[in-house]
């Protein structure tokens, strides 16, 4: 963690972390993906970065396009062949790194799950996504198993962040949970795009939306939201060679990270590989959180109507 310096050469207050996060297409070889995103993040750490997070299931296509036994075979146990890459990177670089990844826990019983690894190459837990979509091109029910292991925050040697994944991000419960519990930074790995059909009428609401619902919580839980999107249009092929989806998903990359007061400090390209680095002002997110003020003023003692499905 850096301290910038005062004009008068006096040691600042301010606790600055280097963010790295990456976005990139993805092929079919799951080898090629995992060895190429180890250079983004080794490209990171040469940048300066000292926390990186990689976009969601980095190590594949996006197979949720269909539903298909087959595609269970990409699943990797945790500790596996990524993470032990991962954790002998973090240790070479002292970078914490945060790797979504397609986890096979046991026979039958699969995750969409973030690895969490310190900067000395430990791997300190998993996140297991919560909340599973199941929508058009998006048949994430047949895969993913919801998680069990709650809403969770790591006190890593660089900065005290949490981890959520992609459907996650359009909940704010699961925001506020995670900040509750100290995170300085939230981190969205995230696999969305486009149907191409529906592009031209829905698209750009679509992305506004996107960006518009972390950002927000940003700004209610006085924090920085990071949120690395792949790249890419992809097509699922079936066993005939042939795609099982004329439109596929074009994905609209635009990773991007927002300050604590919810403006964007930096947004990616929509199609081009990055590896992006940017400073998060860790003292930016107790100045928030005191000047605006909204943990301390929650209503606790009104809030039991939160764990019905419907008011009624």
């Amino acid at each position: 963690m850096a301290r910038t310096k005062s004009t008068s050469g006096k040691q600042a207050s301010s606790r600055v972390v280097n963010v790295g996060f990456t976005q990139m297409r993805c092929v079919e070889d799951v080898a090629t993906n995992r060895k190429h995103q180890a250079a983004l993040i080794e490209a990171a750490a040469r940048k300066g970065a000292q926390v990186v997070c990689t976009q969601e299931m980095f190590t594949s296509q996006y197979f949720c396009q269909i539903e298909d036994h087959r595609f269970f075979k990409l699943a990797e146990t945790i500790p596996g062949p990524t993470t032990d890459l991962y954790c002998k990177l973090a240790k070479k670089h002292g970078i914490v790194i945060v790797a979504s990844l397609f986890e096979k826990r046991a026979s039958g019983l699969y995750h969409n799950t973030a690895a969490v690894i310190d900067a000395d190459g430990s791997l300190m837990g998993v996140y297991r996504k919560m909340h599973i979509p199941d929508d058009p091109l998006y048949y994430e029910k047949f895969y993913f198993t919801p998680g069990d292991l709650g809403f969770r925050t790591w006190n890593t040697r660089h900065a005290k962040i949490g981890v959520l994944i992609c459907w996650d991000q359009w909940y704010p419960e699961g925001a506020r949970l995670t900040a509750l519990q100290g995170a300085e930074i939230l981190f969205y790995p995230t696999a969305i795009g486009w149907h191409p059909s529906e592009k031209a009428e829905y698209g750009e609401a679509q992305h506004d939306s996107w960006e518009l619902i972390q950002r927000s919580h940003a700004v209610a839980n006085g924090c920085y939201v990071v949120a690395p999107n792949r790249i890419g249009h992809e097509h699922i092929l079936g066993l005939d060679g042939k795609p099982v989806n004329a439109d596929g998903i074009q994905f609209w990359g635009q990773s991007f990270m927002a300050a604590p007061n919810g403006q964007v400090q930096y947004r990616a390209s929509v199609d081009k590989e990055e590896v992006i680095v940017q400073p998060a002002d860790l003292d930016k997110v107790e100045f928030s959180r005191t000047h605006w003020p909204f943990l301390r003023d929650r209503r606790i003692d009104a809030y039991d109507g939160i764990t019905r499905r419907f008011a009624t």
